[in-house]
């Protein structure tokens, strides 16, 4: 079938111009004819469509539109003359799902010429339009059951941005080890955790050890280290780039003496934590170092049994944390507890550095029995992968 773009084919164009001459009727039966012998022809029923309409038969322009529709759904005039129509009968439910078709289903306007390019870009307006009067119809309603937007349910709130269509939902996607049927959580609250208040209270003397450690950067090296055996991980210009560092307590479930050695308080005020262990693989324990004017691209953890934890320590300020749909700033001496497995990316705007204390608990939701079983498959893998 010639595209809808490219100009009709020529069976259909005596149709076409008895359109333009203003003769509807003649057109009709062109079409009419045209739909008998080639009924698969999604522009011939689109013919049809314009001349019904032409002639006032509604109900046969409707039909029409419909049959070029199922045919090709990503006929363009039709989506166009289906969501005119909608409006025109004051359906704006309607009228919006036909536009938002017709704008997301669209190739990019580059590929189409002027007249449908304006056409798209008036879909685009029409659709944007009847999206506000959704919200604010839908709003009022809400209100008037009580709902007031950042005092009631903050998963109500995320909900109503996602069926608006002003948030995307992110799902759990480790790159190594997926557990099955756990919550998909982006952030975790500290409340929900009863070491956390200990922990908080250490703040200070924490902080101070990181101090110390950045007097003398021993031992700090680049987060991401390039690995040969390995792809490299998607993280843009930050692969064995120092903007992002580490000074390790504890790597790969391994305590590195040295460095715990010279912070001793924070490693005492993590005795408490339910570090997620399987020797050989986790935990990881660091202070984390986002220089300034850094960012941490978009990326994923590698498992989704374990919840990191950002324990704030330097916060510059102009930075934050995105996991899946939501962004939040890093509170001095506030823990942070979010998903990895989950899409999320870090930024440092300002002109000083940003340390926190990172580290790994078990997520909740896992039995003790599941921590044990999960942590012998996490061990076992690493001792295969050391061969």
């Amino acid at each position: 079938m010639t595209s809808v773009y490219s100009g009709a084919p020529d069976p259909l164009q005596p149709g076409w111009d008895a359109l333009r001459r203003g003769d509807a009727a003649t057109s009709r039966n062109v079409f009419g004819r045209l739909v008998a012998v080639r009924p698969t022809d999604a522009n011939a029923w689109y013919g049809l469509a314009m001349a019904a309409r032409g002639v006032g038969d509604i109900e046969g322009h409707l039909t029409a539109l419909d049959r070029a529709l199922a045919l090709v759904p990503d006929h363009l005039p039709a989506l166009l003359m289906k969501a005119d129509h909608y409006a025109a009968i004051g359906d704006d439910r309607a009228a919006q799902a036909f536009y938002g078709a017709a704008v997301s289903r669209a190739p990019p306007l580059e590929q189409l010429p002027p007249d449908f390019r304006e056409a798209v870009r008036r879909a685009e307006r029409e659709n944007a339009r009847y999206a506000g009067l959704f919200e604010s119809r839908l709003r009022a309603s809400l209100a008037s059951e009580g709902y007031r937007p950042g005092d009631s349910s903050r998963r109500v709130d995320q909900a109503l941005d996602l069926m608006l269509g002003k948030r995307e939902v992110f799902l759990q996607s480790p790159t190594a080890f997926y557990f099955p049927e756990l919550p998909q959580r982006q952030f975790f609250e500290r409340e929900e955790f009863d070491w956390i208040e200990a922990l908080e209270s250490r703040t200070a003397e924490i902080r101070e050890e990181l101090v110390e450690v950045l007097r003398d950067e021993r031992g700090v090296e680049p987060y991401v280290r390039s690995d040969g055996s390995r792809p490299p991980r998607n993280l843009g210009e930050l692969a064995d780039n120092p903007s992002w560092s580490a000074f390790y307590l504890i790597k790969g479930g391994s305590v590195v003496e040295e460095h715990a050695a010279r912070c001793p308080r924070t490693m005492a005020a993590l005795d408490e934590v339910p570090l997620s262990r399987a020797p050989g693989r986790t935990p990881s324990v660091l202070f984390s170092l986002l220089r300034p004017r850094s960012r941490i691209g978009a990326h994923n953890g590698q498992l989704n049994t374990r919840l990191i934890c950002h324990l704030p320590l330097i916060v510059p300020g102009n930075g934050a944390l995105r996991v899946g749909n939501e962004t939040r700033s890093w509170v001095e001496g506030e823990v942070l507890i979010f998903d990895d497995s989950i899409e999320h990316e870090a930024w440092n705007d300002s002109d000083k550095l940003r340390g926190i204390l990172l580290f790994e608990v078990w997520r909740p939701e896992l039995t003790v029995e599941e921590r044990r079983l999960v942590a012998a498959m996490l061990s076992s893998v690493g001792r295969l992968d050391e061969g």
